[in-house]
């Protein structure tokens, strides 16, 4: 998924800048209130949303991939947790049940250890790649359940969103949930308002649309978005090198086990491991001097 293009004239909503500006926007929550509403699949409208910051260990700017986390609380007292993932994450999950756990125990802390009345946690994952392969379905929401799908407990809510599951069609799109996924994945396509969709000019998609538009933009607001590509470019080139590093280490230690064993030629091992012989050659050498 291409979230930067140098020809837009809107910038991807899945982009750094972008998310922060949409989702993130503080000063006008017009768009997060209805995102929110249609992610979590609410017949209500919510009224208020205040952010909060630095409660929520690793809730912060991601400076290995570089995707903004949003933390928030509505009126009532709704907690909800946004977390974006353009990479390949299996375990994201996993992710998203320490996020919504860490908050839980603060609750819980600060009401002297009660478990009453506590308020609804919403964690929000919205995802590029799949990490669901076995589930047909582009949206989930999953509560606590027993084995007659009986519900047990709602009071923690995991929504996990995968976008490339999404392939209506804009003839197809109906509710605010289909708006919304499609605006995130074309908008930034998109180079000329007479290709708007007329679901566009929503009053909550329009405000999002506006805050992304980079005609619109000051020059301010242009030098914070290029620093954000340049930002997100050097994030990207660290993760990558990390990568590679972890990807040597494990070719590191296969083959060093294939030398202990002694079954394979050097030949054979580097073919195996697909590697150049020189690399088997130095790993060897680096093994018996120790």
């Amino acid at each position: 998924m291409d979230i930067y293009n140098d020809n837009e004239r809107f910038i991807s909503i899945l982009s750094d800048y972008g998310f922060k500006v949409t989702f993130g926007n503080e000063t006008d929550t017009t768009f997060l209130k209805k995102a929110l509403q249609a992610l979590i699949s609410s017949n209500l409208s919510i009224r208020e949303i205040k952010f909060f910051k630095n409660e929520i260990s690793a809730i912060t700017v991601d400076s290995r991939s570089g995707i903004y986390d949003i933390a928030c609380v509505d009126e009532n007292g709704n907690h909800f947790i946004v977390e974006m993932q353009l990479s390949e994450y299996p375990e994201f999950i996993q992710r998203m049940k320490f996020y919504a756990l860490h908050r839980f125990n603060t609750m819980v802390k600060k009401g002297a250890y009660k478990f009453e009345n506590l308020p609804k946690i919403y964690c929000i994952g919205i995802l590029a790649k799949n990490i669901f392969p076995l589930i047909e379905d582009y949206h989930n929401i999953a509560v606590l359940r027993n084995h007659k799908n009986e519900i047990i407990d709602n009071q923690m809510t995991f929504v996990t969103l995968e976008l490339s599951k999404f392939t209506k069609q804009l003839f197809d799109i109906q509710t605010d949930l289909d708006k919304l996924i499609y605006t995130m994945k074309n908008l930034h396509t998109v180079t000329d308002t007479s290709q708007f969709p007329t679901f566009w000019d929503e009053e909550w998609l329009k405000k999002a649309i506006h805050e992304v538009d980079l005609r619109a933009m000051t020059a301010e607001q242009k030098l914070a978005y290029e620093m954000a590509i340049s930002a997100n470019a050097l994030a990207v080139k660290n993760e990558n090198k990390k990568i590679e590093e972890i990807r040597l280490a494990d070719k590191k230690e296969a083959i060093k086990k294939a030398l202990k064993y002694g079954k394979l030629s050097i030949e054979e091992i580097a073919d195996y491991n697909n590697i150049s012989i020189d690399f088997v050659l130095a790993v060897q050498n680096e093994t018996s001097n120790i």
